[in-house]
C-alpha cells in the first residue's frame, strides 16, 4: 500500500524555481507537493515479483524491475520532482529545475478524477489534471504526487479566485463564456446539441459518478449530461453557474 509523504514547507525552494516565480509575479511561495513514495510491504511486493518473473518468465520479472527502479524510493530523479504552489500560480519541476510555470488567472486545467475497483472492491483513486499554459503547453500531474486531493483542489480553487471577478463582469457586459461543450451567457446556458435554455428554467444542476447533469423545467430526463473531465475549470464553472441561477432565482424561491 502506498505510503504519502507530506508536503516540505520547509524544503528550500530551488534558485531556477524562485527565479522563475519572480519573473512570472507569482508571490510568495504557499507550499510544495512531492512525489508519493511507495509503501514498504509494497516495495517488498514488487521485489518479490521481480525476482520470480526473472526466475520463470524473464519479461514479466524486467517489468517488475522497471517499475522499482522508476519509483521515487529508488529514483532520484522521480524522487526530485516538485509541484510548487504560489500566492499567484505553481511551477512544476523535475530534477533539471523548472518545468513549466502557470499563473491561476490565465491557468485553464481539466481535472479527471476515476475510482478504481478490482471484483467490485474499491482500491483506489486515480487524479489526472492537464493543465493548458497561453502558451499552448500542457503539463499532466497524477497521483504520482502526494495529497493529489489536496494540491488539485487547491489549484480549482485558486483558478476560480483569480477568474471568477474578470467572468462576471465579462457576462455582465454581454460576453459568452465556453467552458468546453458548454456555452454560457449571462442569460442561460447552451450546448450544441440541446440548444439553449434560459436560467430560469434550470431546475438543477447535479453532479453524479463524474457527470454533471442539467435538469430543465417540462424535463423528465437530464436536459444535458456532460462528463466533469470535458469541463474546463469546473470550479469556476460551477460558481459561474451558481451565482447566475441565484441572480435569476425569484424572491423568496
Amino acid at each position: 500500500m502506498a505510503t504519502a509523504a507530506a508536503p516540505s514547507a520547509e524544503e528550500r525552494i530551488p534558485d531556477a524555481v524562485a527565479s522563475l516565480a519572480t519573473a512570472r509575479n507569482l508571490g510568495r511561495h504557499r507550499e510544495t507537493f512531492l512525489p508519493k513514495r511507495l509503501g514498504a510491504w509494497r516495495m517488498a511486493g514488487l521485489f518479490l515479483f521481480a525476482v520470480l518473473g526473472l526466475a520463470c518468465f524473464v519479461l514479466p520479472g524486467l517489468l517488475f524491475v522497471w517499475l522499482l527502479a522508476q519509483s521515487p524510493n529508488l529514483s532520484r530523479k522521480q524522487a526530485a520532482k516538485r509541484i510548487h504552489l504560489f500566492e499567484e500560480g505553481l511551477v512544476v519541476a523535475d530534477a533539471n529545475g523548472p518545468v513549466s510555470g502557470f499563473r491561476w488567472d490565465s491557468l485553464t486545467v481539466l481535472q479527471q478524477i476515476t475510482e478504481q475497483y478490482a471484483n467490485g472492491v474499491h482500491v483506489g483513486t486515480g487524479y489526472l489534471y492537464t493543465l493548458f499554459n497561453q502558451d499552448g503547453s500542457t503539463v499532466k500531474l497524477t497521483n504520482f504526487y502526494a495529497e493529489p486531493e489536496r494540491w488539485g483542489t487547491a489549484i480549482q480553487h485558486e483558478i476560480t479566485r483569480a477568474q471568477l471577478p474578470g467572468a462576471v463582469a465579462a457576462l455582465e457586459q454581454g460576453a459568452t463564456l465556453q467552458f468546453g461543450g458548454i456555452t454560457v451567457t449571462a442569460g442561460g446556458i447552451a450546448t450544441a446539441r440541446r440548444g439553449a435554455a434560459h436560467w430560469g428554467e434550470i431546475q438543477s444542476v447535479e453532479i453524479k459518478n463524474g457527470t454533471v447533469f442539467v435538469a430543465k423545467a417540462g424535463k423528465l430526463l437530464a436536459w444535458s449530461n456532460t462528463p466533469v473531465a470535458k469541463i474546463p475549470n469546473f470550479f469556476l464553472f460551477l460558481t459561474v453557474i451558481d451565482t447566475l441561477r441565484g441572480a435569476h432565482r425569484p424572491a423568496g424561491g
